[in-house]
Order: structure tokens, then sequence, then C-alpha cells
């Protein structure tokens, strides 16, 4: 019996002791300064590695909360996060950037990042098999998206990213509309014509120029001749024929 006391004695110090190192993660990274962390983590990022990107940039900041690297591996981890499929943890990284360093030089780049991660966030598993419409998906992101790049524009027009932000909110503002005019389709099939109604009157007031306005105008004219509101189609249908004659042609009374 003291035989094997003195074993389990002896196995609890080597796993209390200096033997517990043994279920330690060995730390490469141990002793490398922030130039060294900061290099390798980029190496990641170059690589798709996102996931030890992060995990680098993480420890970039632990060990060297200040300095150029560890500022400069902030704005990366959001990018870093928006790659691996994260744009909530990527708006998050930006957010922080953006209330950390207010006059840093590329915070433009932070706000453009917020609107890059919620553009189109991550498709959920079944949208991987059966593709889905983008005007049919909820409109939530997209007009998140659409403020952040607005924001964008509105504090850095000259940003070198105004460009693209502007070419990806005229596609949100399509799609935006296109999604009201689903939903202005869905209440005339379901015999809700008023809604109907203000659904189009709503993208004719908040999404001039688009393609879904001819649309909205043939909901409305549908939708008042359902409810015997005469006056409220033809004023629709007169500026219908006047700017899109084709298609009020296919509803001529």
């Amino acid at each position: 019996m003291r035989v094997a006391g003195s074993l389990l004695a002896l196995m609890l110090f080597v796993l209390t002791g200096t033997g517990c190192s043994i279920f330690k993660e060995h730390d490469e990274t141990a002793g490398w300064d922030a130039s060294q962390l900061y290099t390798a983590a980029k190496e990641a990022l170059n690589d798709s590695d996102y996931e030890k990107a992060i995990k680098l940039y993480g420890r970039l900041e632990a060990r060297f909360p200040y300095g150029r690297y560890t500022q400069q591996a902030q704005l990366e981890t959001a990018y870093a996060h928006y790659k691996a499929g994260e744009p909530e943890a990527a708006i998050a990284a930006a957010d922080r950037f953006i209330k950390l360093h207010p006059r840093h030089p590329n915070v433009d780049y932070a706000y453009y990042m917020r609107g890059l991660a919620s553009f189109e966030p991550g498709k959920n598993f079944l949208e991987r098999f059966f593709p889905q419409d983008s005007a049919e998906r909820d409109p939530t992101a997209a007009r998140e998206s659409f403020r952040y790049f607005s924001e964008l524009l509105q504090r850095f027009p000259a940003s070198r990213y105004s460009d693209d932000a502007i070419q990806r909110m005229t596609y949100l503002r399509n799609n935006l509309a296109r999604h009201e005019i689903l939903v202005a389709d869905y209440y005339l099939r379901r015999g809700a014509p008023l809604a109907a109604a203000n659904r189009g009157k709503y993208v004719l007031e908040n999404y001039e120029r688009t393609p879904s306005v001819p649309d909205a105008l043939t909901v409305m004219v549908h939708a008042y001749r359902a409810m015997e509101m005469t006056d409220l189609a033809d004023a629709a249908y007169r500026v219908l024929e006047q700017n899109h004659p084709e298609r009020a042609a296919q509803l001529a009374p």
C-alpha cells in the first residue's frame, strides 16, 4: 500500500508540477516581437488561413497593445473575419477600430469593411443548394449595408473605396426596391390591394429611378382598380403611359 501511495503521490506531483506542461499547447510565438507576430499573421492571411491569422493578430494585440503593428493588426482582423465568413465579427472589429482610432489615416477602410461585411452575409445551408433571388431575402442586412456605405461616402467622399461603395449602393437600392415589389405582388395575390398600393407608392417615393418603378406603377394600377378607386388608378396609369408606354399598353382599360 505504501508503494502504491508513493506512486500516486509521484503521479500527482508530475501532473501538477512541471510535468503538466505536456498538456499545454506549445506556443511557437513565445518571445517573438511585434514585427515577427505581424509578419506571421499577414502571411497566414495571404495564405487564406484566416483562423490562424486572427489568432496571431490577437496575440500581437495582447502582448503589444500599442504601436503601428497593433493598429494595423486590428484593422486586418476585420478583413480576416470577413473572409472567414464571419460578418458579425468583422463588423464588430471594424466598429472597435473606428472607436479606438477615429483619426487613423486608414479609418475609411473600417467604414468600408462594415458595409462590405453586411453586403451579402454568408448564405445558410439551404441557399447553397437552392439559390435564392437576393431580393427575396430578409432586407435587414441590405439596409444596414446601404447605411454603412452611405456613412463612408458622407465622411470620406474622396476615399479610394468610394467608387466601389457607390456601385454596391446602386445594387442594394435596386434590390431593396425589387423586394418591395415582391411583397406588393404577394399582397395582390392575397387579396390585400390597399397594402399592395402602399408598397408601390413607397417604391415611387423612396426608390425613384430604379428598374422597379414601372413595376410599382403597375401594382398601383391593379390595386386601385381592384378597390374601384378609378381616379387613383387612372392617375397611376397616365404616369406609366407617359414614362413606360410598352408597359402601359399591357394594362390598357
